[in-house]
């Protein structure tokens, strides 16, 4: 169950960063590299108050409309099958078995009374016929007459009840004829609201940003930090496109990882940056800045078809911080003056130890292995692993690669941290949807 649970886990930031381009909006003026954001008005719950609802109404619209449209359906399918009110029904289909039969008998009926009248022309055309036979033949008509005028009133009794019966079945199947004709103008404005609804969400998430590898990070730092002291990491941010891009923006996670499930399993919303700040600087940023890492981004600026920004980070972690693992990861956006934007669907990450002062680092998991037990991440929203540098060695620093290269000891279960990780690279993916929303 556990292992299902990891598995779980480590897919969730590479589905929140592939959705990361619906909260990219509309594009923002180009910024110096030495800009920095201010935080963003009012608490980030409204802005996802707001896409909740935005949400809503799309799913409310298209509800809606497949009620609609089921109800149009089985209203033709009564129509066509005749399913009208059962007592209406009964009455037209009992009606029509009375008058049927009350033809049938009036037909009968006149039959006999010609029969009857061509006996009694038989016999008084017979000169030996007897007045006995007269009077029978005439006694036999008489009643044929009075059979075939009883059939005759039964037979329109009977018409008149038919008609009257038709006349509401009609009037059922022009009643759901009225139904159906009714619901189309309704369908009509279902879907006019239905393509509203997704017309603000798409121009809330801004549908015009694309998901691709226009802008790359690599992220380097140290395999150890001293709780209580900083260290420098290394990230550059690289255009891989093939046009200049006017804005690139860096977002950036820092946590501690638990070291079992169970530790934050009693927690709603655990922090798991709470022991870590960052500052950082850069060429065009000379100076150390504060990086809010909770409500900011690095704002990076323009960067050249085939250039790169580099940035030097100052990770610090506090000194009440608890000793174990340690990660941190990024990725990065663009925003072009002319209306074009994307976000990088790759993010790169870099784990370390925290030790205690003066001290040796406290037991970790152990040795890295070099495949995930858990599933891997589509090709679409991978992390690559740091690339070579040019003389073919890899970079130096942190543990980057994959989630499942945590810990360096046997102490602690292998798939417990694992899990715990996953579980800081899920709140950190969707730290980064906050903060691109945040921006936007």
């Amino acid at each position: 169950m556990l292992a299902t649970a990891v598995a779980a886990a480590v897919t969730t930031p590479v589905v929140l960063l592939s959705a990361g381009p619906a909260f990219a909006e509309t594009p923002k003026p180009t910024q110096p590299a030495t800009a920095q954001d201010e935080a963003p008005d009012g608490p980030e719950e409204d802005d996802f108050a707001e896409y909740e609802k935005l949400i809503e109404a799309v799913a409310t619209a298209e509800a809606k409309l497949e009620s609609l449209k089921a109800e149009r359906k089985a209203l033709v399918a009564d129509l066509n099958a005749g399913n009208i009110d059962p007592a209406v029904k009964a009455e037209y289909e009992a009606a029509k078995l009375a008058y049927d039969g009350a033809k049938t008998a009036r037909g009968a009926a006149d039959t006999a009374l010609t029969e009857a009248q061509a006996d009694l022309d038989a016999v008084l055309a017979d000169p030996n016929a007897t007045a006995e036979a007269k009077a029978a033949a005439e006694q036999a008509v008489t009643a044929a007459k009075e059979t075939a005028a009883s059939a005759l009133t039964a037979e329109t009794d009977a018409k008149t009840r038919f008609d009257a019966a038709a006349t509401a079945r009609d009037d059922a199947r022009v009643a759901l004829a009225r139904q159906i004709s009714l619901l189309d103008p309704k369908i009509e404005a279902a879907e006019q609201e239905l393509a509203d609804a997704e017309a603000a969400l798409e121009a809330y998430e801004g549908a015009d940003c694309v998901e691709d590898r226009s802008v790359v990070s690599t992220l380097t730092g140290p395999k150890t930090i001293t709780i209580g002291s900083s260290a420098d990491f290394s990230l550059t941010v690289e255009n891989t496109s093939d046009r200049d891009l006017d804005s690139v923006r860096s977002y950036l996670f820092a946590a501690h990882v638990p070291e079992s499930w169970e530790d934050i399993l009693d927690e709603e919303d655990p922090d798991f940056g709470q022991y870590f700040s960052i500052d950082w600087k850069s060429a065009a940023n000379p100076k150390w800045t504060e990086l809010d890492f909770e409500d900011e981004a690095i704002e990076l600026g323009a960067i050249a078809k085939g250039g790169k920004a580099d940035v030097t980070l100052r990770l610090t972690v506090d000194a009440d911080a608890p000793a174990g693992e340690g990660i941190s990861f990024t990725t990065a956006e663009y925003e072009n003056g002319d209306g074009s934007c994307g976000i990088s669907e790759q993010y790169a990450k870099a784990s370390f130890d925290i030790v205690e002062p003066k001290g040796e680092p406290t037991p970790q998991p152990t040795a890295e292995p070099t495949q995930q037990p858990t599933a891997t991440p589509s090709p679409s929203t991978s992390t690559p692993a740091p690339a070579p540098s040019s003389n073919g060695a890899a970079p130096q620093g942190g543990r980057g690669g994959e989630l499942a290269e945590t810990g360096s000891s046997d102490v602690l279960p292998q798939l417990g941290m694992a899990a715990g990780a996953a579980l800081v690279l899920g709140a950190g993916a969707v730290f980064v949807a906050r903060r691109r929303k945040a921006d936007a």
